[in-house]
């Protein structure tokens, strides 16, 4: 499974290009105009903005371009993302330490240890960028439903689970609760609209599928 960073290239990227080439087309027309001429108004001119995921591309101007390709203030889809992912990475942390505990297989304990490694510093990103954004009060109260969780009954299974028993328990519940989060990441950049918050859910999204990868790898 791998994913593809290109495909979630920021939208104000693409409206950021469309915006200098109607620009740029402002300012030829009005080099080739001439002296009597070269006061007309020139707001008639559009620009095509590409849409979101599954929605048509809209006309605007080019001051309304102007203003949305500038704009990353985020909505509620950025913060809900970033509150639900910081406790989905928390309870693989809980997983990881169990796999510290009882993995059997060196590889699986290494694998633990490189999600450990990477979602801990995700985590912190994660909080400093809620603290900068004043969204440490925007609490998102329904982390059980959360794509990938694991339940209270699966984490209780995989405490009691020792040997060989335990690294395919692990396996599993850790894809599972991989893909979630990659599901979480893609709705954050079809739905979010913050700069950042799309570097960090390509990053999380780009580095789950490649585990995802290595895990399925160590269960064949």
């Amino acid at each position: 499974m791998l994913f593809d960073r290109q495909t979630f290239r920021p939208r104000t990227a693409a409206l950021a290009v469309a915006v200098i080439a109607a620009v740029s087309v402002l300012a030829l027309s009005s080099c080739d105009a001439d002296d009597d001429t070269s006061s007309r108004k020139t707001t008639g001119q559009s620009v095509v903005a590409p849409g979101k995921p599954g929605e048509k591309a809209r006309t605007l101007t080019a001051e309304e371009a102007r203003k949305e390709a500038v704009t990353d203030t985020p909505n509620s889809a950025d913060f809900q993302y970033v509150q639900r992912m910081i406790h989905h990475h928390q309870q693989a942390l809980v997983m990881t330490d169990l796999a510290a505990q009882h993995a059997t297989s060196p590889s699986v304990r290494r694998l633990a240890e490189r999600i450990s490694a990477g979602q801990k510093p995700e985590i912190e990103a994660m909080r400093g960028w809620l603290k900068d954004n004043d969204g440490e009060e925007r609490a998102a109260h329904d982390h059980a439903a959360m794509p990938g969780m694991a339940t209270e009954a699966q984490l209780a299974r995989l405490k009691a689970a020792r040997g060989k028993a335990f690294d395919q328990l692990f396996l599993t519940l850790m894809i599972t609760h991989h893909q979630g989060a990659i599901t979480m990441a893609t709705a954050a950049l079809t739905d979010g609209n913050n700069v950042r918050v799309e570097e960090m859910a390509t990053d999380v999204a780009a580095q789950q599928a490649a585990e995802i990868d290595r895990m399925r790898a160590l269960q064949a």
